[in-house]
């Protein structure tokens, strides 16, 4: 009897030191993840000056806004590429602007308007032309967009409204002042530009 009372004495013992030793383990592990976990909340952490008053501001991992500056991308590209009035200085001012957030395929089709006349038309018959954006849908896998939307093209007696629908691939670059999203648009195409309606305008 007291040779098996000091054998479960033992496996007692043994059962508590090795629960000690886990449970130390685990606090150990678990003080270095939270001590981890604070260090870099406390990277994210700035401080910004508003009139000499320090004030406590978060940084936001990149990775989550990433759609979102695409999206913006694509949207201003067509917004500058499409947004022309009867002034040949503002339309090359815009297409400009326009060509530093695409490849080549944008001045591609720069010079296939150009040579089609498009350009000459709007200054001739002081035409405006505007785009309003209806979607942009992504694909971040094949990183390829969709972009549906309206070309409004306003005349002195009507108004013009049309189809636009662009596809094309998006890569990620260095950011710059002319491409401040860090996004160059590829291999850009229109699938349909068809007219929808033709407005006479009333004249008074």
């Amino acid at each position: 009897m007291l040779i098996k009372n000091i054998e479960q004495r033992i496996k007692i013992n043994k059962v508590i030191s090795i629960s000690t030793i886990a449970f130390a383990v685990f606090i150990v592990i678990a003080g270095f993840f939270f001590a981890y976990r604070m260090i870099e909340d406390s990277r994210r952490s700035i401080y910004i000056l508003d009139n000499g008053v320090p004030v406590l501001a978060k940084q936001t991992d990149v990775l989550l806004n990433r759609p979102v500056e695409y999206k913006a991308q694509i949207e201003l590209f067509h917004r500058l590429f499409f947004t022309l009035a009867p002034d040949d200085t503002y339309i090359k001012d815009n297409i400009q602007k326009s060509l530093y957030l695409i490849d080549d395929s944008g001045k591609k089709e720069y010079t296939n308007l150009k040579e089609k006349g498009f350009y000459n038309q709007i200054i001739a018959s002081s035409s405006m032309v505007s785009i309003h954006t209806d979607s942009i849908a992504l694909n971040m896998e094949q990183k390829k967009f969709s972009f549906f939307g309206k070309q409004m093209i306003t005349r002195k007696s009507s108004v013009i409204t049309r189809m636009l629908i662009a596809e094309g691939f998006f890569e990620d670059i260095i950011r710059s002042p002319n491409n401040p999203h860090g996004v160059i648009l590829k291999n850009w195409r229109i699938i349909n530009n068809e007219e929808l309606s033709n407005q006479n305008k009333n004249s008074y």
